[in-house]
Parts: C-alpha cells; structure tokens; sequence
C-alpha cells in the first residue's frame, strides 16, 4: 500500500544545531550532525518504513531561514517523484511574504505553505497571516500548520485549536487547513474543528500510534478516517517508528488507504 508522510523535513546544519530543538535532542537522544546531511538520508529513512512520497517542509522564522525554500526545491528537482514541497515564508513582510509563496507554487511546483505559529509567537488568527490565507485560496493549496503543545523551548498557547484556527476556518471558508502535531492536550478541540469545518484536516506528525492521544483514535475509526493524514515529523521521528503498531489502530482497508495516502493525494493534489 502507498505511503504518503504529510509532514517531513531534510534537516541543514543550521536546523540541527538551532537551540530550540535542545529540548528535542534531550528527548530523543539525537546526535548533533557534523555538516548538511545528504538528501539521500532522508529517502533512505523513508524507504524503511515504505513511504513512497514525503511532504517536505521549508521552515523560515523570526531568525530567518533554516531550511530555504531553494533548498527544498533543489531536493525537489533531484528526486521529483519522491517528495512534494511546502514554502515557508517571513510574516514579517506580508507583501513579500505572498509574493514568495506565489513563487515557490507558480514555479518551483510547491504544493502548500507551512507556518508555525509557536516559532513566530504569532497564533494563526494574528492579521499578518491573512494576506496569505487570501492567496493560498487562489493558489488552490491548503495552509499548514501546528496544533497542540510545543516540543521546542517555545510557547504553547499559539497552539490551541480554539479560538484561533477556529477564527481562520470561520474567515476563510475555502481554505484547506491542514493542523499537524495532533493538538494535544488540545485532542477534543482539535476533532471538533475537523467534524465542524469540512476543509479542516489533522496529521499525525510527531507521534508514534501508540501515543495517539484517545479521542483521535475514537474519531479515526468512526468517520475521522476521511479527514486525518499520516506524519512523522521525520528527523525527529523515523517513519518507521511511527508506523509501529499501526495494525492495533484496527482500520478496515478502505480507512487505512485514506489514512496513510489517500487523504494527503486530495488535500496536496497529487493526483493517483
């Protein structure tokens, strides 16, 4: 069965070195890489669990870009049947901030834009995200994000699933929203939107399935299977890892192939 991760990224020094990940690194033990990692790390980790295609995600924040927009494009031109990419943009500079996104769709064939609201201490109902929801609506690609705790020494309050992406889906009626990270302890808010709002989705990045949180499970294997993306949040989870004990979820075949591909083909149209 194809496997589509919805939330990848291809770690630069500068990704694996930033402090924020300190907390990441206590946790998972991960050693600090001595220069870029090569591309084919990540197809190889992708290859182990059967992921045929990865989404793969820019990340530009308040101190800039730690893994650029060019940078995913280049491993995009290099193996284009094995990743779709995400842009990442400076909110700082909304006009800028637009024109880029329009850029990374229009001619490096990105397929969506990721923001995380707890790098920018900004939750996503904050004004200067607006601009973009507008053109990611006329682009016809869905906007990205995190929901729930926050792994990283930052914030956690940008991540609660209401008010505020409960706002953005409210405002913009036509744009797909894809909330990666669960939302944990936030579960119930986070199912409620996806139930309410029939373009909110969930991926399941950063968590193994045996620490999905209860009531996603509950919701995954009533109708939920119709509105969650399998993610890994690779480096920081091997896909592999993330697919352990995938069989205890009890999914029937329909559910499972919409779990793990289908659903990620509709939200990013990637078409199969």
């Amino acid at each position: 069965m194809t496997i589509i991760d919805a939330w990848i990224q291809h770690p630069t020094l500068r990704f694996a070195r930033h402090e924020m990940f300190a907390s990441l690194r206590r946790w998972t033990g991960q050693q600090l890489p001595d220069a870029d990692p090569p591309i084919e790390l990540t197809i190889a980790a992708m290859d182990a669990a059967g992921v045929r295609v990865g989404v793969l995600s820019a990340w530009h924040g308040p101190d800039g870009a730690l893994i650029s927009n060019d940078e995913v494009a280049a491993h995009l031109q290099r193996y284009p049947d094995r990743f779709v990419g995400l842009a990442a943009v400076d909110l700082r500079d909304p006009v800028r901030a637009v024109r880029e996104l329009r850029r990374c769709v229009r001619e490096l064939g990105f397929k969506g834009l990721r923001v995380l609201p707890w790098w920018w201490g900004l939750p996503p109902n904050d004004r200067r995200y607006y601009p973009l929801y507008a053109e990611c609506v006329e682009l016809g690609v869905p906007f990205c994000t995190q929901v729930g705790h926050t792994g990283p020494l930052r914030t956690s309050e940008t991540g609660r699933p209401i008010p505020y992406l409960d706002d953005v889906a409210l405002d913009f009626p036509d744009l797909t929203i894809v909330a990666g990270h669960i939302g944990y302890p936030w579960t119930e808010e986070m199912v409620a939107l996806a139930r309410k709002y029939p373009r909110v989705y969930i991926d399941t990045s950063a968590y193994t399935v045996k620490r999905y949180p209860p009531e996603l499970v509950r919701y995954l294997k009533a109708d939920g299977w119709k509105k969650v993306l399998f993610g890994s949040n690779f480096p920081m989870i091997l896909p592999a890892q993330a697919l352990t004990d995938l069989d205890t979820l009890g999914l029937d075949e329909r559910a499972r192939e919409a779990f793990l591909a289908g659903n990620a083909r509709a939200v990013f149209g990637l078409g199969g």
